[in-house]
């Protein structure tokens, strides 16, 4: 999956909040989340985020 830094994702499942898109603001072995909604950062093992992203929103 070919992703840059501060691409907006979307998500399989949404955060708590409700919303299911997620700015990227780290890669490498985690990545980095940042919920576009609400604004809380995640830290997730590269290997369950791939699987878990549906796709990249186009700006």
């Amino acid at each position: 999956m070919d992703l840059q830094l501060h691409d907006i994702v979307i998500m399989k499942k949404p955060h708590p909040c409700g919303c299911n898109e997620f700015e990227l603001l780290r890669l490498g072995v985690d990545y980095k989340l940042k919920c576009t909604k609400c604004g809380h950062e995640v830290m997730v093992p590269r290997i369950k985020a791939e699987k878990n992203i549906k796709g990249v929103k186009n700006v």
